[in-house]
């Protein structure tokens, strides 16, 4: 997988696919009601600073994965338990992913359907993709991701003809005040998406021009930030703030409520395999990171197998890992968010890029 390569264009779509992924299942953002999409304006801001700690630390190590570069930065001994955790991260937050995605089905269109059935057939089509390896993603992400805008977009268009839809339900624009939005934001904004793409660390190797790496990060981050912004505008203007903060699928919900002369109805489908592509780009991107970074901590020879182990293990843990969609939610958003994505995706990249920044003065002089 090594000599595999993809263009820029290919990448930035994966990437933006990923920072929308599950985000536009979620409704980011909920706590702060109508200031939601400010919310997420904030977590652009801190993505971006994020996204050039990323590039800044694949730039002082050109053709090297995050963990193929930890060794060169803090010795081969602390490299390994670190890379690890990356790993178990990566793994496990695309179980997350998947159950979010088991939940959504199984909630709208396939109430019959065991949760374990809807999860183990979409894995096998994502392990069937992974298999061909980072040019058959990146050919993927490239026919698929311009769909994706399409029916996002289509979807707006629609909202817009729904009569309860009112740009006043966004006001008063901080209504509570700047410093309990900031309270809210900060950390979980920035996480959650824009922290996860740590992941595209993994991916710069296999870019075909070099020097790109830092136009197609902060692009991907405004791009997919502009994107969530939007949607966290329509479905506010739509549903309200109220419901916003309480409904745990808004686009869905906001989406049946079109009704065009009474004949054009029940757009839940299309809502529904814009949301299984999104976690399609969500899931594929981890689960990527994880077998490349298993391969290269234990100098494996190809990832084929190492991905076909990801797909055996991450349906029964995506199960086992809550026993309800508001668990999942709430453990997320109080625990993993703030505490395990604040520490591999905050708090370690800013100590690595300080310390690999400390040796090349050292280097130098």
């Amino acid at each position: 997988m090594a000599k595999e390569k993809i263009s820029s264009l290919q990448l930035f779509y994966l990437m933006t696919g990923y920072v929308l992924g599950t985000a536009i299942i979620l409704g980011l953002g909920a706590t702060a009601k109508q200031d939601a999409w400010l919310f997420i304006l904030i977590g652009i801001v801190g993505g971006l600073v994020l996204m050039f700690v990323f590039c800044q630390l694949s730039s002082y190590y050109p053709g090297d994965t995050l963990v193929q570069m930890l060794p060169k930065i803090i010795g081969k001994y602390l490299a390994y338990p670190v890379a690890i955790l990356y790993i178990i991260h990566f793994t496990y937050s695309a179980a997350r992913a998947c159950r979010e995605l088991g939940d959504l089905i199984v909630t709208t269109i396939l109430s019959e359907t065991p949760m374990i059935v809807v999860i183990g057939s979409f894995m096998v089509l994502m392990i069937y993709c992974l298999l061909g390896g980072m040019e058959t993603i990146g050919r993927m992400a490239e026919i698929v991701f311009p769909i994706y805008i399409f029916a996002l977009i289509l979807i707006w268009i629609l909202l817009l003809s729904i009569t309860e839809f009112n740009l006043k339900n966004l006001i008063p624009v901080l209504g509570n005040g700047l410093m309990p939005l900031l309270k809210n934001a900060i950390p979980t904004a920035i996480n959650f998406p824009f922290g996860e793409t740590i992941v595209i660390m993994m991916f710069f190797p296999f870019l075909n021009k070099n020097g790109r790496q830092k136009k197609i990060g902060m692009l991907s981050i405004i791009v997919g930030g502009f994107l969530l912004t939007v949607n966290s505008i329509m479905m506010i203007s739509v549903l309200g703030p109220e419901i916003y903060s309480r409904d745990l699928f808004n686009l869905l919900a906001a989406t049946q409520m079109v009704s065009i002369a009474d004949f054009l109805e029940r757009f839940d489908a299309l809502v529904i395999l814009m949301m299984v592509t999104g976690v399609f780009f969500k899931m594929g991107g981890f689960t990527l990171g994880a077998a490349l970074g298993i391969s290269q901590l234990f100098k494996l020879k190809q990832t084929s197998s190492v991905v076909l182990v990801l797909g055996i293990i991450i349906p029964p843990l995506s199960l086992i890992s809550a026993s309800s969609y508001v668990e999942h939610l709430e453990f997320g958003f109080k625990f993993y968010v703030p505490y395990i994505h604040t520490s591999l995706q905050i708090i370690l990249p800013v100590l690595l890029l300080l310390i690999a920044f400390i040796q090349r003065k050292v280097v130098k002089k």
